[in-house]
């Protein structure tokens, strides 16, 4: 068994932002020109996306919002101000929600132990009922409710992009199965993710905001993940890990405030790794979401594709 998949497709570029937005194509661009210099990533397993049905969809999204995305199919405009849309964006969207099931089913037939999703657009604030942030359909959540069809009932999902992921915390707020828990900047867009949500009804105590202030940077993220991270995942014994995987927390990034380094996503790539190794076979499925200064996703991308692959 190889240990570590590889999803990425030309698709994900037809997603055309414009001009002078953040979330452009040239991310994805910037990752591809790096990993091509890097001789282990040729030897791992490629795997390319099939759009999402509407019934994994439907798990995570009400129907007005799934046929709102198919109304404009071929056409361009905003979904809200800050997530356009262009004529190939609905199918990069179906794409990028389909990713993690084509990954899902890889590591649920023993071909690999873990893999990462290059997608776009990315999925952590898109809500129930509208897209919000860039995002159109919630990635992350949608291939968390596929995990359980396939039998994998408890899921861990650790966001550490820089924002809050809003859409995948509302979509598990009361779901005891499903243990929620974001680093990001606070306070910040989107607005939401004080440490004081913890969840409701069966979920309480399965939602856990880790606000962090401006400036911090890896000592803070360390502390962060040996006081509260680690622990979380060792009490809850997921049978699968997901991961939304942003890297605008790092310190060049310019829509964050806060101060990562690489090696700082380097660290709590390889926490992660091993505590999977011990409670879940090492089960991960990473999916990428924000991060603009294209130097540092790439750099910071590779890094993480590195722990995941062991080299």
């Amino acid at each position: 068994m190889k240990k570590t998949g590889l999803l990425m497709s030309d698709s994900f570029l037809e997603h055309d932002t414009g001009e002078f937005h953040p979330e452009t194509s040239k991310r994805l661009i910037s990752i591809q020109n790096l990993f091509k210099t890097k001789s282990y990533i040729s030897s791992l397993p490629g795997y390319s996306p099939r759009p999402a049905t509407e019934e994994e969809i439907l798990r995570i999204h009400n129907s007005s919002h799934l046929k709102k995305i198919q109304s404009i199919q071929g056409r361009s405009g905003y979904l809200d101000g800050d997530t356009p849309f262009s004529p190939g964006s609905v199918n990069a969207a179906f794409l990028a929600a389909g990713s993690g099931p084509v990954l899902a089913d890889a590591i649920h037939r023993g071909e690999i132990e873990n893999a990462f999703a290059i997608v776009r657009p990315p999925g952590h604030h898109a809500e129930k009922s509208h897209a919000m942030g860039f995002c159109m359909f919630n990635n992350v959540a949608i291939t968390a409710r596929y995990l359980q069809t396939l039998g994998y009932n408890r899921i861990f999902i650790l966001d550490w992009d820089v924002h809050h992921g809003n859409g995948t915390e509302t979509a598990f707020y009361s779901d005891p199965d499903i243990f929620f828990l974001s680093l990001h900047q606070y306070p910040f867009y989107p607005g939401s993710g004080s440490e004081l949500d913890r969840g409701e009804g069966e979920g309480l105590g399965k939602n856990l905001n880790i606000p962090m202030p401006r400036g911090s940077g890896d000592s803070e993220y360390k502390l962060a993940f040996e006081k509260l991270v680690l622990p979380s995942l060792e009490s809850f014994e997921p049978d699968f890990i997901l991961i939304s995987a942003g890297f605008d927390a790092h310190g060049m990034d310019p829509l964050g405030g806060l101060e990562l380094s690489t090696k700082g996503f380097e660290f709590m790539s390889f926490e992660v790794c091993k505590k999977a190794k011990e409670i879940c076979g090492g089960r991960i499925i990473s999916f990428l979401e924000g991060g603009y200064d294209l130097f540092a996703l790439a750099e910071s991308a590779e890094v993480h594709l590195s722990v995941l692959s062991d080299n």
